[in-house]
């Protein structure tokens, strides 16, 4: 009895526990005694503070160890005998080893430029023991997370950052089972900005060629610039803008959605990024599509007979060189004309009996064809033009006759009065006597008074200024007394046949012939 008390007595609690675990591992701590006794209270201890007490038999469990919670660890038991007796275990040294050590922040590259992309890398690193062990990270720039979300990847790909982008970064590393989670350090990063460079403006359509009423728009681009870039355009230098866009991006376009003419000139595309603004400029010219052209037809006469030549005349009001232009006959194409430098064409065409009809033109400048309205042209045939020449022809010799007639009568009336007038015949009246050689003759015509004295004298044979083609000829001879107031002209005519001698006869002897009396008073 003496020796089991003395055994009970220096029966001393041992403390079972590892030695070393790693962090987020359990550590179960148990006080063992050899024999059961009566045990009041059990308590842990680690570097002499009690962590727990037990008024039974009881293990101590650390759920997830921690870097921190290595240390000197102990227990103790109480139990009832005659007295009350605490034993204490030896102490058992626990160290916990670190799993993975806080992770490092990386960036690549190290001082990033707007608009390029960026690796976040989180490294860290497990024991030769541990390897097995998943980690999961997780990215962050201030107080917002980036990514997914947690991921068993340690590099974070960003697209492309931006200046706003700039802050301080971080990471986080923890264990698929969540019983180890560490921080990196925060590191900032600067996003630099890359100045626009190489603004260029471009049109479409191409060359700056636009069309009125059709659609211009405006291409504006930078070759480098990094951030948000405002693109403006401008018209003829002015500060009044078209219009300006602001974004992420190198280039923009503006449209102009019905051209007018007053848009053609200088267009300037100016593009800033918060450095220094850089200007572009195009010449824009608008051109304008065709009217409708006016054909007229241009003739030398009133009329357009076969012979003729006329004139098509094809023009449009408005429209852009060069304009050609191309004549019709009904639907059948005459020719073609061009006006390089704007306005009308002309074709000339000799008229047959054929060219009758409806002419029209069209014009043309590449961008818009029409054509004109219709106007018909009546020509008159070969027969009727004939006719119609004879007849002016005719009428422009008569009336040329008889103005010269007149003009003689007029000069012979003039000379007569200017003279004192042609000498009377002094004989008494009567009948005609051939043989009278005191007649005179007003005619002035020397043949004509050579013919009368040749028929007075009864010859028969005589020189004769009448030919044989020439039947009638007429004789003229003024007959009145001397002392009468009024003379009187009697006209007769001879005739002469073939094979027969001269036959005088007075015109009053002749049947068939007519006497013609002219009374004249004497002045």
């Amino acid at each position: 009895m003496l020796l089991w008390s003395l055994l009970v007595i220096f029966d001393w609690p041992t403390l079972l526990a590892p030695s070393s675990v790693f962090e987020g591992e359990s550590i179960v701590l148990k006080c063992q005694v050899k024999q059961n006794r009566k045990i009041k209270t059990m308590s842990y201890y680690k570097d002499g503070r009690k962590l727990f007490l037990s008024k039974y038999v009881s293990n101590f469990l650390i759920q997830r160890a921690l870097f921190n919670d290595s240390g000197q660890y102990h227990c103790t038991i109480s139990e009832q005998l005659v007295f009350r007796l605490k034993k204490t275990s030896k102490a058992v040294k626990i160290k916990v080893q670190e799993l993975f050590p806080p992770p490092v922040l990386t960036v690549s590259p190290s001082q990033p430029t707007e608009g390029t992309p960026v690796t976040l890398t989180c490294k860290t690193w497990l024991p030769p023991q541990r390897r097995d062990t998943e980690l999961q990270f997780f990215f962050f720039r201030e107080d917002q997370r980036l990514g997914p979300g947690w991921s068993r990847s340690p590099e974070l790909q960003i697209p492309a950052i931006w200046s706003q982008d700039s802050g301080s970064y971080w990471c986080e590393a923890q264990t698929v089972t969540h019983r180890v989670k560490k921080q990196s350090l925060k590191s900032y990063i600067h996003v630099q900005r890359v100045p626009v460079a190489n603004v260029s403006l471009e049109t479409q359509p191409p060359g700056g060629q636009a069309i009125e009423g059709g659609k211009l728009v405006l291409f504006c681009s930078v070759s480098e610039g990094t951030g948000n870039i405002t693109f403006s355009w401008h018209k003829d230098v002015t500060e009044t803008s078209l219009g300006n866009k602001t974004q992420h991006s190198l280039s923009a376009e503006l449209e102009i959605l019905a051209v007018k003419e007053s848009d053609a000139g200088k267009y300037y595309c100016r593009a800033d990024n918060g450095h220094r603004p850089i200007w572009s400029e195009v010449n824009v010219t608008v051109r304008i599509p065709v009217s409708r052209p006016v054909l007229t037809l241009g003739l030398s006469g009133a009329q357009a007979t076969v012979g003729d030549t006329v004139e098509l005349h094809c023009e449009v009001r408005r429209g852009s060189p060069p304009i050609l232009y191309w004549f019709y006959h009904e639907d059948v194409i005459l020719g073609n004309s061009s006006a390089s430098f704007g306005g009308g064409a002309s074709f000339n065409l000799s008229l047959t009996s054929e060219h009758s009809e409806n002419y029209s033109c069209e014009a043309s400048n590449g961008l818009r064809a029409q054509r004109s309205h219709v106007v018909t042209l009546n020509v008159t045939g070969p027969d009727r033009y004939r006719r119609d020449l004879v007849i002016a022809k005719t009428l422009g010799g008569l009336f040329g006759v008889l103005g010269f007639v007149a003009v003689a009568l007029l000069f012979y009336y003039w000379y007569q009065k200017t003279s004192g007038g042609s000498s009377a015949y002094n004989a008494s009246r009567g009948p005609f006597s051939p043989g009278s050689q005191e007649s005179t003759y007003s005619s002035p015509l020397p043949a004509v008074e050579e013919l009368q004295l040749m028929y007075a004298n009864d010859e028969t044979t005589h020189p004769s200024p009448l030919t044989v083609t020439e039947e009638l000829q007429p004789a003229y001879m003024n007959v009145g007394a001397a002392d009468t107031d009024v003379v009187y002209s009697q006209v007769w005519c001879t005739q002469q046949t073939e094979g027969s001698a001269n036959i005088r006869k007075t015109f009053l002897e002749i049947k068939d012939s007519s006497a013609i009396y002219s009374e004249v008073k004497k002045a």
